[in-house]
């Protein structure tokens, strides 16, 4: 095995969800192909990555499902986004109104800094030392 080709994160709306991480965040779409029920295979990842992890919007299907939006990794960090530019992703990222949850850290492994997603997922920006 490879690489984790995937993650799911479920979200509230498909088209909210592609403008947040394509604008907000700069993520690149890769496919959005109808299913024909009513639900589409979204998949985004960071624009300019030739390979790694890319996620799979998924919108939430019943009560349940939308119980969990935002709070997939119950309150805890569960995405780490790397960068070779720290502050001027960080400045465009907070310019196009990403919710930052703390001040730039400068840490031994590398700077970094909290933010939430459009639902409250808890995120990393993170470019490591």
């Amino acid at each position: 095995m490879s690489h984790i080709a995937l993650v799911t994160l479920v979200v509230r709306d498909y088209d909210e969800a592609i403008s947040f991480y394509t604008d907000a965040l700069g993520f690149e779409l890769l496919e959005d192909t109808d299913r024909g029920d009513g639900s589409r295979w979204v998949v985004v990842r960071p624009r300019g990555a030739a390979e790694g992890t890319g996620l799979l919007l998924a919108r939430a299907k019943d009560d349940d499902q939308r119980s969990r939006v935002g709070a997939q990794t119950g309150g805890r960090v569960g995405f780490f986004l790397h960068t070779e530019d720290f502050a001027a992703d960080h400045a465009r990222m907070h310019a196009a109104g990403v919710h930052f949850l703390e001040e730039p850290r400068h840490e031994p492994y590398g700077s970094v800094a909290v933010f939430e997603d459009l639902y409250g997922n808890r995120w990393d920006l993170l470019q490591p030392a």
